[in-house]
This record gives structure tokens, sequence and C-alpha cells, in this order.
């Protein structure tokens, strides 16, 4: 069983097979102003659909990244310290500090087992967060990619933070994927002029082509001030694909759980 609930921007709660799963914890109220680094910054414009206190507990975090705000802010932090397991990039993983912080490159995999669940293997997906050679100015980021034991072939995959690029295309064309997080938005900041930090909907649908998911699930495309491509346009472009692809597309109500079950 999977229920997909969209709390706000790249935080979703993922309940799957009796694993409770959160992505990018971002809780803060709006109206801040935060800094991403070498002169940028952005502006969250709207809450949480899902308020911190009411989200319950969870079994694990996964955290692309832990160095910008819009996937990890200040009381997102604070909700990293009640999560048993934190699984995140390396660099994260020493500095968040928390007591099972797993790092991972592109690539590895770690496996999380309890009482009464499947085993869950979490792998990390390439991610390039920005144009060519700005990983030292933009971090490193990394998707993830989840299979339940016993139904090998049928993972969930969040892509994370990332451009369009060479091995996000090539791990997309060889990937059986279920449910896909499309993490969009088109980021861009006034300081770097036309440079790209997330995809956009052009690039989720070359994705979606690629990719073939059974549902792709737009998320991190709302809430601050620096996505640059506009909702009703994000909307109208998937929405004008054909039907084929149209209907793989799946739009979620934030703060309403979605079942993402195949026979829904």
């Amino acid at each position: 069983m999977l229920t997909l609930t969209h709390v706000g921007g790249p935080t979703v709660l993922v309940e799957l097979d009796g694993w409770r799963i959160l992505t990018d914890p971002t809780f803060d109220p709006p109206g801040r102003r935060y800094g991403f680094g070498w002169g940028t910054s952005s502006v969250k414009v709207a809450g949480p659909a899902v308020a911190v206190e009411d989200v319950g507990a969870v079994d694990v975090i996964l955290l692309s990244h832990d160095h910008h705000a819009d996937n990890l802010d200040d009381l997102g932090r604070s909700f990293l310290r009640t999560v048993p397991t934190v699984v995140t990039t390396r660099a994260g993983a020493r500095r968040i500090g928390a007591q099972d912080a797993r790092g991972l490159a592109a690539g590895e995999a770690t496996t999380l087992t309890a009482p009464g669940r499947p085993a869950l293997t979490v792998t990390a997906t390439p991610c390039r967060h920005g144009p060519p050679l700005s990983r030292p100015v933009a971090g490193p980021v990394v998707g993830f990619a989840l299979t339940v034991a016993g139904r090998p072939g049928t993972p969930r995959w969040m892509t994370g933070d990332t451009v369009l690029h060479r091995p996000l295309r090539r791990l997309a064309a060889g990937l059986d994927v279920d449910v896909a997080l499309f993490h969009l938005g088109r980021v861009r900041f006034r300081l770097t002029g036309p440079a790209r930090y997330s995809m956009d909907s052009h690039d989720a649908v070359e994705l979606l082509r690629l990719l073939e998911p059974r549902v792709a699930v737009p998320v991190h495309y709302e809430g601050w001030s620096h996505f640059s491509e506009p909702q009703d346009e994000l909307h109208a472009h998937l929405d004008a694909l054909a039907l084929s692809l149209r209907s793989r597309v799946a739009w979620l109500e934030p703060g309403t759980p979605a079942r993402m079950d195949a026979d829904q």
C-alpha cells in the first residue's frame, strides 16, 4: 500500500507497506527570507499544509540535502531529532549529527529493517543542482529510489533537486519506476541570471517519456520566490500532453492523503 500526503514544497509523507517516510522536511511559516549562499536568497511565500505537530511518528527522513532552507528549514531541522533514521548525502550526515544519519553518494544503498515490516532499501540517485560546474556553489544533492523486499522492480523514486543532465537521463531510461516524485519549479536567482537550478515542465515531459512511470507526481514547484516557472504554466504544459502521458501525472491536494496503489 502506498499513500502520499503533500505537506508543501518538497515535503511529502510517504506511507509505504507500514513504513512512514518523510521527504525533505520543511515546516516554517511563510514570510521570511533565507540565504542560499554566494549572495542568493529566497522568500518562503506559503506555509505547510500539515503542521509539524500533526505529522505523527516518522520512521525515516529522506533528506536530499541539508544546506538549503527550502529542503530543510528550522522546524524541519528540529524535527530530525525526533526521527530514528535520516538518510542524506555524506556531507549532510556529518553536519546534522543525528543518532542514525546515513550518508550516501549516488549509487550507494542502505537497508532499513523493523519488526513486522518488509525490509526497505534506499538507493541514492544522481542529482546536479544547477548548471555544469555548479557543484562547488550548489553543494552535493541526491535523490532516492525505494525498493520494498519481495517487490523488486517496482521502486518509488524521488528525483531530488536537480536539472535534467546526462546521468539522470541514463538512470531514467533504465529504471523501472512505479511512482515518482518530480522536483520542478525552475529555480533561478537574479544574481545568476538565466542559470537554472531545478527542472521545469519541459524537463518533466522529457523525463516522463524516458522513465514511463505508472504515476508521476509534481512537487517542489511552489511556496518560494525563487521558483521562476508560474504554476499555471506548469499545469498547462503537463495538461496539454497526449493522454498516454497526461494520464500518468497526478496532482496532489496539499494536506490530503492520496492512495497511489495500482488498483486505485
